[in-house]
């Protein structure tokens, strides 16, 4: 559905408007239409992520897309109608105690945007869309045109479950994306690469339209010489081969003592040879999404090569990817890097894991800083003192110790970027805030306020008080 945004966004805010204020069953009977919606056509879109994909196993669509997404839905039905609730705030002194009131409440925004990415068709729809629908607004969904088959699914159920004032749907290519991102919605989340988040925020500039992006960038793990590396191989593996590296959160690089590095090498082959013992015919693991993202993570290994980089390819079975026809690759594990090679300069997202080396954690450290700010980092180890210092001394958009990833996995936790990696978040509470307006309300007691504290001219005697006793230090 295309050429008729304008109209839908119209449609969707005069019915907002005239709607206002909605009982908060409203909001519950959309929360329960969008669980309906996961469930009932989960097989689904299970199937279309494949087929847009080349591959990609039911169960991890399942895992990763629907369940998430219905668990963001369940939290905020159940925690919804407390986190609508307005906050009293204290009267600036001394207007409390003649019977001034403040508080805040949450109102609805209006219509929200949301501009999804193909790495997680579904999840990345439908997760924000649990803050959305729990703080009253109504949407419009611009899926990824990567993954048109998701699409379609999208653009087909959605008008069985939500009348178009509600929710709407609009597929297509670059232009319908660029227009969809021109229209001056009262707010827009967009997940997906930096260099597209410029131009969503430039779009939403011209309309003033606040933004929530939801970015990438490059995830350094840390692993200090006290981790556990045959559980960090373990856990680096299913982060980074999960989706095939295709995970805005995917561990991106590795950081590991000198006298180390062979050793957590090899703890992350034999994590990823447990779970992968083949990989080209193993349903479990999935294709690099299209021919274009394979030719560049191509092109990052050929570059890396060609610079001095070492490639150690993780292949189990010694299958032959090459001769496949297809775009799954194995892991590619990559030494002696540095910032020269395109491997470290852009987002991998994809199965190729460089590794850095340190001689203290100081140094660590200070590259991490030394780089644009990343959405998630990762520490391994079990001394609390040198933890504390990663976690103090780094600013990342959230942290997960002693494994990757999971913080997102968290619903009571925010989840946003920093910088580049993105601004912004949601989940739980935080994604109810994110998607209401905070309305400062302030209510005068009868009396001349502004009389007694010298405000009003003539000024005077008590205006003289007032600046005494404020203008002090």
């Amino acid at each position: 559905m295309a050429g008729n945004m304008q109209e839908i966004l119209e449609k969707q805010r005069a019915s907002f408007t005239a709607a206002m204020p909605e009982a908060m069953s409203v909001r519950r009977d959309r929360i329960d239409r969008s669980i309906a919606l996961l469930i009932d056509n989960k097989d689904r879109f299970a199937e279309a992520v494949s087929a847009d994909f080349g591959h990609r196993s039911v169960e991890q669509t399942l895992m990763t897309d629907i369940m998430p997404s219905v668990s963001a839905m369940k939290h905020a039905k159940k925690h919804f109608e407390s986190w609508a609730k307005g906050e009293k705030r204290k009267p600036t002194f001394p207007l409390g105690l003649i019977g001034a009131k403040a508080e805040v409440i949450y109102q609805p925004k209006g219509v929200v945007g949301v501009v999804a990415p193909w790495n997680f068709p579904v999840g990345m729809v439908m997760v924000p869309m649990a803050g959305i629908l729990a703080a009253g607004n109504r949407t419009m969904v611009k899926p990824s045109e990567f993954t048109e088959a998701v699409s379609e699914v999208f653009a087909e159920v959605v008008p069985k479950y939500f009348d178009e004032t509600e929710m709407a749907v609009f597929t297509g290519g670059v232009e319908v994306g660029t227009e969809f991102s021109s229209l001056a919605f009262d707010h827009m989340i967009f997940t997906g690469a930096t260099p597209v988040g410029k131009h969503i925020m430039r779009a939403a500039a011209e309309n003033l339209v606040p933004v929530t992006l939801e970015l990438g960038g490059k995830s350094p793990t840390i692993i200090g010489r006290s981790a556990d590396k045959a559980k960090a191989g373990e856990r680096i593996a299913l982060g980074k081969m999960m989706n095939a590296g295709q995970i805005c959160l995917a561990p991106d690089y590795l950081m590991v003592a000198k006298d180390q590095e062979d050793d957590v090498i090899e703890n992350v082959k034999t994590g990823v040879s447990s779970m992968y013992p083949t990989m080209l015919h193993n349903d479990d693991y999935t294709s690099v999404v299209n021919g274009r993202n394979y030719e560049r993570l191509q092109g990052y290994l050929d570059d890396a090569k060609e610079k001095g980089a070492e490639l150690i390819e993780v292949n189990p079975a010694g299958e032959d990817f090459a001769g496949s026809n297809g775009n799954k690759m194995p892991l590619t594990i990559v030494r002696n890097v540095n910032d020269d090679m395109k491997v470290m300069q852009d987002e991998i997202f994809g199965p190729i894991l460089p590794v850095m080396t340190y001689e203290t954690m100081d140094e660590a450290i200070d590259y991490v800083n030394d780089h644009d700010r990343p959405l998630g980092l990762y520490y391994f180890g079990k001394d609390k003192a040198e933890e504390s210092k990663v976690l103090s001394k780094t600013i990342s958009g959230g942290a997960t110790v002693n494994d990757v990833i999971f913080h997102n996995a968290m619903e009571d936790l925010p989840f946003g970027g920093i910088g580049p990696s993105g601004m912004g978040n949601y989940h739980g509470a935080d994604g109810f805030k994110t998607f209401s307006h905070m309305r400062a309300i302030y209510r005068q007691p009868g009396m001349d306020v502004a009389g007694m504290a010298g405000f009003k001219p003539p000024y005077g005697k008590a205006t003289h008080k007032t600046l005494a006793k404020e203008l002090k230090k």
